[in-house]
């Protein structure tokens, strides 16, 4: 089943979904480098890396759900809601850590929410690639690739 928001047969939403991985999975390392007594300016890193990954999320659900709601209802759609939920629980979790950092002069306090928050798109990740990968959910026929190709 091809995805219904995509460009040239490529789903948007797996163009985008690395932005706020990368940057989130970023902040986990700025954080961990500033605990072992890095340069506090890792601190800063993993502030930015939040933001970032706070908007390319915003940006990735769109197309998301728009895949999700062409879903028929059955177990994909349900292992879709899932992995929606999941996400914005992660989206909230990082906007509170951004929030927390936002207020707070050194920035340290919300370290813990950032490998929450990464855990949760760890989750999400798998259930997205279930979906993907085991489900065949935004995956062009291969005929239909064969065809393209061929004009």
């Amino acid at each position: 089943m091809a995805s219904p928001a995509s460009v040239k047969g490529h789903p948007i939403h797996a163009m985008l979904v690395p932005l706020p991985i990368g940057l989130w999975t970023f902040a986990l390392v700025a954080d961990l480098m500033a605990a072992i007594g890095g340069s506090p300016d890792w601190l800063s890193v993993a502030f930015y890396c939040i933001a970032g990954g706070i908007v390319g999320a915003l940006l990735a659900a769109a197309p998301g759900l728009v895949d999700l709601l062409s879903l028929e209802p059955g177990p994909r759609r349900r292992t879709g809601i899932w992995h929606m939920v999941i996400n914005l629980a992660a989206v909230a979790v990082f906007a509170t850590n951004f929030l927390l950092r936002w207020r707070a002069a050194d920035h340290a306090g919300p370290v813990v929410l950032t490998l929450v928050g990464v855990g949760l798109i760890c989750v999400s990740g798998w259930l997205g690639g279930q979906l993907v990968y085991v489900m065949g959910v935004s995956v062009a026929p291969a005929e239909g690739a064969v065809a393209r190709r061929q004009r």
